[in-house]
């Protein structure tokens, strides 16, 4: 219990940074895996390994929103509970959370596999890419359970105040995964399906890691075998929370889709190859500020929930300027290292060419997304998923899709890569709206 006291009496500052960086680590070394990953195939297998995961990602993106839907759901609501002083409460959570996960998964996997060919040729597989995306997203989706075990049990792990186990636990999972995709690729001659069976095998260490974590002494919450029946009140509450981060990944999904077609009509299997590379580089710019935002969580909900207003006010303006600075050092590498940053993928100057001019366009507003994300999150922290789910579904449904569909009309294949950064600049002038209005509320209670 102690490790959840300190949520609502340690300094904030050394709070926010005790919390985030073992967050920030996880997740950048987390998205430092998929870059290596990328950078495998791209050597191993070549720019059309490269386009087959780009095709497939959509999938893995739902498969990703499902299991944001149980784990950002449930620890949102456990750290309110703890803040609380719910602790009973919150061992139910984690035990429906496990429970969910391994539904979901198994339900989703069995789904997929049955039309897995026609969902990959909707989704733009192409005759000479379809056999290379089919191998990589069979193993994907066969492994997802341990995914959908890892993540969702982890966020719990942090939002009970142990960040530095949570952190762990992706560490020994990328670092796995990099060990392993060169092994399966170069020397056992895997080609794209070692890639993907890297990924299941260390997913799998980091499921059974955090399983055995809440058995253990060393843990708060314990997972215990009466928690693990559903209970319909704490499903509607981890749904709740968890529906604006999932609405968000389905909305990345179509747009991903769209996008992908939009490509292949103004710039062919380079200009998707590139996205495949530029989406990796984007996470890896972003992963500090997501990494910022998981670290945060707990603090607000804790605080929140304990009527700390100050407190929460104060750790909200520390991670935003933070954030800020994340995502402006992000920037300046990509406009200034566009090049060389492509040439760690592949040496085909045709594909280095289109990708690092699109990587400059499509990511020339990063320095305000950090804003956004860590605002979109303080409501999703507090419990207030209307707030969120309209935060997220602005930049994907209501302003990203349609530019999709126009832009590239007009502009070519630049006007598909202009369709992200309007979008991302609108949407953090609609959070800042929305958070402002929201900190003038939490004065009047303060008092």
């Amino acid at each position: 219990m102690e490790r959840s006291k300190a949520l609502g009496e340690e300094k904030i500052s050394a709070l926010l940074w005790k919390f985030s960086i073992p967050a920030i680590t996880g997740m950048v070394v987390n998205a430092l895996y998929n870059v290596v990953d990328s950078i495998f195939v791209g050597h191993g297998v070549g720019e059309i390994g490269l386009a087959a995961v780009t095709i497939a990602f959509p999938i893995m993106i739902v498969l990703m929103g499902f299991g944001m839907l149980v784990g950002v759901g449930a620890s949102a609501v456990v750290s309110l509970r703890l803040g609380e002083h719910k602790q009973h409460e919150a061992e139910k959570i984690l035990g429906n959370a496990l429970t969910l996960a391994v539904l979901l998964s198994l339900s989703l996997t069995m789904g997929i596999l049955l039309f897995l060919d026609p969902i990959l040729i909707s989704l733009g597989a192409q005759e000479a890419i379809l056999p290379y995306a089919r191998d990589f997203t069979k193993i994907i989706l066969i492994g997802s359970i341990f995914m959908y075990i890892g993540f969702g049990l982890n966020s719990i792990m942090r939002a009970e105040g142990n960040p530095k186990m949570a952190m762990a636990t992706i560490l020994i999972s990328a670092g796995l995964n990099i060990l392993l995709n060169p092994l399966f690729i170069f020397i056992f001659h895997l080609g794209i399906s070692g890639s993907a069976l890297a990924t299941v095998l260390s997913q799998g260490v980091s499921a059974v890691w955090v399983l055995i974590y809440f058995f253990s002494k060393n843990s708060l919450l314990k997972l215990r075998l009466g928690n693990l029946a559903l209970d319909k009140e704490i499903v509607k509450s981890i749904f709740k929370i968890g529906m604006s981060p999932f609405l968000m990944q389905i909305a990345a999904s179509v747009v991903t889709v769209l996008f992908n077609y939009s490509l292949l009509q103004y710039g062919g299997e380079f200009a998707v190859a590139s996205i495949g590379i530029i989406n990796r580089i984007a996470m890896l710019m972003l992963m500090p500020i997501f990494g910022l935002s998981q670290g945060l969580q707990p603090i607000i909900g804790y605080n929140y929930g304990a009527k700390n207003y100050g407190r929460v006010k104060k750790a909200l303006k520390m991670a935003i300027y933070a954030a800020t600075i994340f995502s402006t050092i992000g920037f300046l590498l990509i406009e200034i290292f566009d090049q060389q940053i492509m040439m760690l993928f592949n040496d085909n100057p045709e594909l280095i060419g289109i990708g690092a001019h699109g990587m400059r366009i499509y990511l020339c507003m990063l320095p305000v997304i950090g804003f956004q994300v860590i605002g979109a999150n303080y409501f999703q922290a507090v419990g207030k998923a209307g707030y969120a789910i309209v935060l997220s579904m602005s930049r994907q449904l209501i302003l990203l899709i349609p530019l999709i569909l126009i832009l590239p009309g007009i502009l070519g294949l630049n006007g598909a890569w202009l369709a992200s950064p309007i979008a991302d600049l609108v949407s953090a002038l609609l959070t800042g709206l929305f958070l402002s209005k929201e900190i003038g509320k939490l004065g009047i209670m303060q008092k």
